[in-house]
C-alpha cells in the first residue's frame, strides 16, 4: 500500500482539470493548484485547502514531487519539459505533445532527469477496457480479424483542435493496446462543417502488417453521444459500450461462421453481458501516478505508449489533409 502525500500540483484547473483537482484532492494526494485565472485558482485552493502556486513556484517548491498538467495542448511539450527539468515527475494530459518533434524532446528530457512521463489515455484505466484485455489476451476471441470504435456526441466544439485530437486518442490508444502492435498505414477522410480547416468529423482507418485493420469514427456533430468500441476476432465478438449502465457496458457474442459446400454460413450466439467490478477510471488513473511518484516506476501509459498514439494522430492529420494514405514509418 502506498503513503499518500500531499505532493501533487494541478497545474490548469478549467474543463477538464477541475475534476484531476476533485480527485487527488478525495485521494488526498493535492499538494497546491495553478492556474492562470486567478479566481479559479483561488476558488480551489479555498475548496480544498490547499496553497495556490504560481507556475513558477510549482517548479521550485520542494514539497511538490510531481505535477498534472491539464492545460492546452499546445502548452504541453513546453511545460512538461519544465517541470522535467526541476527534477519533477509529471502527467499530461492527452495528446503527448503536437507533433512528434516535441514528443522526442519531451521523452528525452525525462531520461536525461531520470524522471516519469505518463499520458492520460484514461480509458487504458476503466475497469471494463481492462477485462476486455484481459478476454482478448486469454484466446476466448480468437485471432483478431477488426476493430471499430466510435465517439460520438454532439458538442463539445472546439476552435484549437480539430475532432481527431480532441476525441480519436482515446481510442487508438484502446487499439494499439489489444493489437499490441502499430499500424503501417493510416487513411483518413473528414470532413470540416463549421470552421475552415477544422475537421468536426473524421474516419481513421489503421492497417496492420499482421493483416488486422481497424477503423476510428470521431464526431462532434451527432445527434446522440455513442462510446462504443467493437472487437472482432475469428471465435467471437465484443461490445465495449461506455454509455450503457455499468451491468450491460461489456458483452460478448459467440457468433460462429462455417463454410459448408463453398458457401459461408453463419451462427449467431446469445449476448453474455460479462461482470466487471464497478470503479471510477479517472481516480484508478490517478491513482496509479501517485503510485509512480512514489515508486519512481514507469506507468501503463508511458511515453512509449503515447509516442505510438501520437504518430498515428499526426498520420491521422496529414492523411486528412493530404487525401491519401499515410506510412507511419515515413512520420
Amino acid at each position: 500500500m502506498v503513503k499518500i502525500k500531499r505532493n501533487i500540483a494541478v497545474v490548469g484547473c478549467g474543463y477538464w482539470g477541475k475534476n484531476l483537482v476533485r480527485n487527488y484532492a478525495e485521494i488526498g494526494a493535492l499538494g497546491a493548484v495553478c492556474d492562470p485565472n486567478n479566481d479559479v485558482a483561488n476558488f480551489f485552493a479555498n475548496e480544498y485547502d490547499v496553497p495556490h502556486f504560481n507556475f513558477s513556484e510549482v517548479l521550485t517548491n520542494k514539497d511538490i514531487d510531481a505535477v498534472v498538467l491539464a492545460v492546452p495542448a499546445e502548452f504541453h511539450a513546453s511545460l512538461a519539459i519544465d517541470v522535467m527539468n526541476a527534477k519533477k515527475h509529471v502527467f499530461v494530459e492527452k495528446p503527448l505533445a503536437m507533433n512528434v518533434s516535441e514528443a522526442n524532446l519531451m521523452i528525452e528530457t525525462a531520461k536525461k532527469n531520470n524522471v516519469q512521463l505518463m499520458v492520460g489515455h484514461l480509458l487504458q484505466y476503466h475497469p471494463v477496457f481492462v477485462k476486455l484485455k484481459e478476454i482478448v489476451k486469454s484466446g476466448e476471441l480468437g485471432d483478431l480479424n477488426y476493430i471499430y470504435s466510435n465517439r460520438l456526441s454532439f458538442g463539445k466544439i472546439r476552435t484549437e483542435e480539430d475532432v481527431i485530437w480532441s476525441f480519436a486518442p482515446h481510442d487508438i490508444s484502446m487499439i494499439l493496446s489489444l493489437a499490441e502492435e502499430e499500424p503501417q498505414i493510416v487513411k483518413t477522410t473528414s470532413s470540416c462543417i463549421i470552421q475552415p480547416n477544422i475537421a468536426d468529423t473524421s474516419i481513421l482507418h489503421l492497417d496492420f502488417k499482421s493483416q488486422f485493420s481497424a477503423h476510428v469514427f470521431v464526431s462532434w456533430l451527432h445527434p446522440c453521444k455513442e462510446q462504443k468500441l467493437v472487437v472482432i476476432g475469428n471465435k467471437g465478438m465484443a461490445i465495449f459500450d461506455d454509455t450503457q449502465v455499468w451491468e450491460k457496458k461489456l458483452s460478448i457474442y459467440h457468433h460462429t461462421i462455417k463454410t459448408l459446400k463453398e458457401l459461408p454460413t453463419i451462427t449467431k450466439g446469445e449476448q453474455n453481458y460479462i461482470r466487471v467490478e464497478k470503479s471510477e477510471p479517472l481516480k484508478n488513473e490517478c491513482n496509479h501516478f501517485i503510485e509512480v511518484v512514489c515508486k519512481g516506476q514507469p506507468p501503463l501509459t508511458d511515453f512509449n505508449e503515447g509516442l505510438k498514439v501520437l504518430k498515428v494522430l499526426s498520420a491521422s492529420s496529414l492523411s486528412s489533409i493530404q487525401n491519401k494514405s499515410v506510412k507511419i514509418k515515413d512520420l
